[in-house]
């Protein structure tokens, strides 16, 4: 929102010293974000004064139009002469009143102004735009380039004080829950507060009371507008234009004037907050309506976009159809016509009778429909943020007011509201309640003088009954107001205490695992990556996950950031694969990324979250009913890889990055959480069916699949539009952990030497050599230092569908040497149990 400062001492008579810095400092004092103070005409110095043409004498010769005019400026020049002055602008006419700029002025940009041969001519000063003046454009014309002042104001006259060029504008970043400060009545009372002056509120109006002959309307959903007022004002004067003042506070306050009607409803929301349309009398048929829009609804809106609309819009209407999108924006048949004049008759034509809507629309409703057809207007941020139901009358009669004085018309004495009846808002509180929330010793007086200054009623004493305003929806509890208490005391008041927490226990073993995982990923090159835990529906298609896949059921969320992820991920593949595909646009080609997060899965039986104490530790059992109503949260670990795994070289060639590099990093993960890893031939969703593994772990003595790993199927790295052989994993790190036999051990060094036993078993070519590597460690016992598969043959000697698995098999003892029979038996009690499990037979046996 921007503040001009010489508007906003229209409301608070502030003293005439402050300047805008001052006021920043103030109303940062009280809460609100003043993020920059623009100083308006900086550096402008005069005589920059109105002046007629008086003659226009067009210039040949040159590359592009220029013309040497003589202007009247009266006095300003001291002599009262006429001033020649060359331009090139095109857009004003003999007897039109100008801006001009004097030799010996400056304008802003530290440009001075000196009489100057050019063109062949002598040119003393010059015929200024708006953007030269520094401000935004042209104002006091419809015309770009040359502003074209009325031809009411006097040659000579000064053009500062009339363009109101010299100002200071706050501009505040306003937060969702402040809506009201989008408005100058909002931001005026937070001064009159900040400064303890009184507040003209420009809202206090006379409105006459409602009747049966106002223009007809009809509101079929009252819970998305539940207050709606109709004013007719006829008899405009179609050639009449903005004045300057108003189209000057228009700009200031970043706003483009459009009409006279149109900028008046502009001004009217930028005072009191309240979004207004004005619609072209003559252009709308019959009850003006308000309803739910019908699915696949085709409507035109003012920016002359053809827009299909959805079931849950709002919209306007009338006997043809929608005429507005409610809270949004209006519809092109019904727009203001622009002035013009009739070629026949000479005489101005336009809009003349209008129809002024201000009307009370649900704040989600419209945040949806605008975020849902993109359409962010000044109307639409309003309302999402709050707009102060029992204004509209008000901006109402205020637009009724500015009609008939600045455009000639007439209201008409008919007036219609229609009122869907709602109840104060009340909050029940105890007095001392700021006081607990602060730590400070507030009072009760300072509490009720505090709450009445943002505009409640407070009844009561030790328990206090406080009415909310209507424009402060953000109040909804207690804590809402202690913190009204807060900042109107100021926080810079509050003392700082450090807080006495008890001793810490560490970290977690979730969170140690957490960070080992990291490390060792990081160790191994990977780089992490963090996503955004958002996904569309649509990527599970893109990895080819089956119909009823588990992790297409997902938790959507009810206000997302993108209407096209509006889905919590159930998966890490997505946001990583993003990340691969981005950088590897960018130029990036050998790339090998890492994430470790929560995903999130739906639970089978919906539960509402209780709401915790502040004024305690929540109890276990409170903790436990509010993580029972929370989605399942699992951290997963997941990589991505493509391009070189190792660069080629001096030292040698390099090695591309393939699916084993996938289950390596699967390994590390395992080798971290002191977990033993089954690596089994797999088939899921986004990988190729034959360089798949599944990734397993023995949970209490079962067996648990936690993930998967392998080169991606070239269906999905084409849909996602990665590069070819692209690699991944992913895993459940919670029951990986799960799977661990506690605290990692770190490794045992022993000073007797080693014995190695080599076996070849041969085993039917269906049989995973990791589940025979398993058994091989589970039968050879403690002894067992580390077990490694050093070849694989396959040939006609074996057998039709028989294959050799080779292991070298190391013992070693912590205490003692291993003699060659206890070597021997060891590698014995191995071959046996992997023999019973797997059918396995001993090479050569």
């Amino acid at each position: 929102m921007r503040v001009p400062l010489s508007w906003l001492r229209e409301y608070v008579d502030l003293p005439a010293t402050e300047t805008g810095r001052d006021v920043q400092a103030k109303l940062i004092e009280v809460g609100l974000e003043v993020e920059t103070v623009e100083q308006l005409g900086a550096g402008l110095k005069g005589p920059l004064v109105v002046g007629k043409v008086l003659t226009i004498e067009e210039l040949e010769g040159f590359k592009k139009p220029i013309r040497f005019c003589t202007v009247d400026v009266g006095m300003a020049n001291g002599t009262g002469e006429p001033q020649e002055i060359v331009c090139g602008a095109r857009n004003f006419a003999v007897g039109d009143k100008v801006v001009v700029v004097l030799p010996g002025a400056v304008l802003p940009g530290d440009f001075a102004i000196a009489a100057r041969k050019t063109y062949g001519k002598t040119s003393h000063g010059m015929i200024c735009s708006g953007d030269e003046l520094g401000m935004g454009g042209a104002t006091a014309t419809d015309h770009a380039g040359i502003i074209v002042l009325p031809p009411e104001h006097e040659a000579g006259t000064d053009a500062i004080e009339l363009l109101e060029l010299v100002d200071e504008v706050l501009d505040i970043a306003v937060t969702p829950d402040r809506g009201y400060a989008l408005s100058m009545r909002g931001v005026a009372r937070e001064t009159a507060i900040a400064y303890g002056l009184p507040l003209r509120d420009p809202a206090l109006l006379d409105v006459p009371a409602p009747n049966s002959f106002g223009y007809p309307v009809k509101i079929s959903d009252p819970i998305g507008c539940d207050r709606f007022t109709a004013r007719t004002v006829t008899g405009l004067q179609p050639e009449a234009r903005s004045p300057i003042w108003l189209k000057r506070r228009l700009q200031k306050a970043g706003m483009r004037p459009i009409s006279l009607a149109v900028d008046i409803t502009n001004y009217v929301m930028l005072e009191l907050g309240q979004p207004l349309h004005a619609y072209d009398r003559s252009r709308v048929q019959g009850t003006i309506g308000v309803r739910r829009a019908e699915q696949g609804e085709k409507f035109t809106t003012l920016d002359g976009a053809k827009r299909v609309l959805d079931a849950e819009d709002l919209v306007i209407t009338d006997d043809r159809g929608p005429i507005g999108l409610a809270g949004v924006m209006g519809g092109a048949n019904t727009e203001i016509a622009d002035p013009e004049t009739d070629a026949a008759t000479g005489e101005p034509q336009g809009t003349t009778d209008v129809v002024i809507e201000a009307a009370h629309f649900d704040a989600l409703s419209v945040a949806r429909t605008a975020r849902r057809h993109k359409l962010g207007s000044e109307a639409a941020k309003r309302f999402e943020r709050g707009v102060d139901p029992q204004a509209a009358s008000a901006a109402a009669q205020r637009t009724v007011d500015l009609l008939v004085l600045l455009a000639g018309g007439t209201a008409e004495a008919g007036v219609t509201e229609v009122i869907a009846p709602t109840a104060p808002r009340t909050i029940a509180m105890p007095a001392d309640h700021p006081d607990k929330v602060a730590g400070v010793d507030y009072g009760r007086e300072t509490v009720v003088r505090r709450l009445q200054q943002v505009g409640c009623d407070v009844y009561g004493q030790d328990d206090l009954t406080v009415t909310v305003p209507s424009w402060r929806p953000d109040l909804a509890e207690p804590n809402d107001l202690a913190e009204e208490v807060i900042r109107l005391e100021g926080y810079e008041n509050l003392p700082s205490t450090l807080p006495k927490p008890p001793a810490g226990r560490g970290l977690t073993d979730r969170q140690r695992l957490h960070r080992r995982v990291g490390r060792a990923l990081a160790g191994a090159g990977y780089v992490e990556a963090l996503s955004y835990p958002f996904i569309g529906e649509g990527v599970f298609d893109q990895l080819g996950l089956d119909k009823d896949d588990a992790n297409r059921r997902v938790v959507k969320l009810v206000n997302p950031l993108s209407d096209e992820e509006p889905a919590l991920r159930t998966t890490l593949l997505p946001g990583l694969l993003a990340a691969l595909r981005r950088n590897d646009g960018r130029g990036s080609h050998d790339l090998a990324l890492f994430e470790t997060g929560l995903v999130f899965h739906p639970r089978e039986e919906l539960k509402v979250a209780v709401r915790l104490p502040v004024d305690r530790r929540p109890t276990d059992e409170e903790i436990a009913s509010l993580t029972d109503a929370l989605p399942v949260q699992p951290r997963h670990a997941a990589v991505v890889l493509v391009g070189a795994r190792e660069q080629a070289g001096w030292w040698g060639k390099g090695r591309p990055a393939d699916w084993a590099d996938a289950v390596e990093a699967a390994r590390s993960i395992a080798r971290e959480a002191g977990a033993e890893l089954i690596v089994d031939q797999g088939q899921y969703g986004p990988w190729h069916p034959g360089r798949c593994a599944e990734l397993k772990v023995v949970i209490d003595g079962e067996i648990v699949s936690v993930g998967h790993a392998g080169e991606l199927h070239p269906r999905v790295v084409k849909a996602l539009g990665l590069p070819a052989r692209t690699c991944a994993m992913e895993l459940d790190l919670d029951l990986v952990e799960r799977a661990s036999d506690g605290v990692p051990q770190g490794p045992r060094i022993s000073t007797f030497p080693m014995a190695t036993q080599d076996v070849a078993l041969v085993v039917d070519k269906e049989v995973p050599a990791a589940v025979v590597e398993y058994f091989l460690t589970g039968g050879a016992g403690e002894l067992l230092e580390s077990i490694r598969l050093f070849d694989v043959f396959e040939g006609e000697q074996l057998g039709e569908g028989k294959k050799s698995l080779a292991y070298a098999l190391r013992f070693r003892a912590a205490d003692r040497t291993l003699t060659v029979d206890e070597a021997s038996a060891a590698r014995d009690a191995a071959v046996a149990l992997a023999a019973e499990r797997t059918g396995a037979v001993l090479r050569g046996a």
